[in-house]
């Protein structure tokens, strides 16, 4: 299990680092939108808490979706005159603030969808427009390595603690915005804060799938088990990115 941990998210992060070396940042934004690190860590849950754990932290990563759209939008705004950590910070300050409202939400699936819809349909608007030329540097081998690693030190890490901080905790936390991070601090680094806005705005348009995702979870795990969950789930993300991809091209 722990080599599993390990193998799957690293890859998943090179794949998306190499596509947006490859297609640029509207591409690896809207991958990041998937759930790459959310949905290895329920699983991961699923197999070692069950589904009454399990279910309450899908829905809280549901919700969740608003505090990472937080988090982009503050880091897009940030980079545009800070260099990368105060980004950062400014951006973990605002996922904090996002995290402490929604702890005092019923944590109803209903709600949650409806939060991060609503954060969704909002994020368009509030993000700055991209500006400037940026390059496509080569992604080099100790940061691809380095950004593989924090990847996979997140999955370990949310499923370790799950015991100790709770579903909803660990709801949140699986939607920690590691991935946008270690996306967002090595393009800045890399490719200059042009290429990070457009990413991060791309990433809004990826979330559909990861709301499929969470739902999948939260409705079948009680009832259909761990192997048709998650086939579901990951089936209903893929047809809506898709779908979403599509759509976007269209309204473009």
């Amino acid at each position: 299990m722990l080599a599993l941990k390990l193998l799957l998210v690293p890859s998943l992060l090179a794949v998306i680092s190499m596509a947006g070396r490859r297609w640029g940042p509207g591409v690896a934004g809207w991958l990041a939108g998937f759930p790459s690190l959310t949905g290895p860590i329920l699983f991961f849950l699923a197999i070692e808490r069950g589904a009454e754990f399990t279910v309450p932290a899908a829905v809280f990563a549901l919700s969740a979706v608003s505090a990472a759209l937080a988090f982009g939008i503050a880091y897009a705004w940030a980079c545009l005159r800070l260099r990368w950590f105060g980004a950062w910070l400014c951006a973990v300050l605002a996922w904090l603030a996002a995290a402490s409202v929604l702890l005092r939400v019923p944590p109803t699936l209903a709600g949650s969808l409806a939060i991060s819809l609503g954060a969704m349909l909002l994020a368009p608007r509030l993000f700055p427009k991209p500006r400037g030329q940026w390059g496509a540097a080569a992604v080099p081998p100790l940061e691809l390595a380095l950004r593989m690693a924090a990847g996979a030190g997140m999955v370990v890490a949310v499923t370790a603690i799950a015991e100790i901080v709770g579903s909803a905790w660990t709801g949140l936390l699986a939607v920690f915005p590691v991935l946008s991070t270690i996306l967002a601090v090595f393009s800045q680094r890399a490719n200059g804060p042009g290429f990070v806005v457009a990413m991060l705005r791309a990433m809004t348009g990826g979330f559909y799938a990861f709301l499929a995702f969470c739902i999948s979870v939260a409705v079948l795990l009680p009832t259909e088990g761990i192997a048709v969950t998650f086939t579901v789930a990951v089936a209903a993300a893929v047809l809506v990115q898709g779908g979403a991809k599509v759509v976007m091209q269209r309204l473009a």
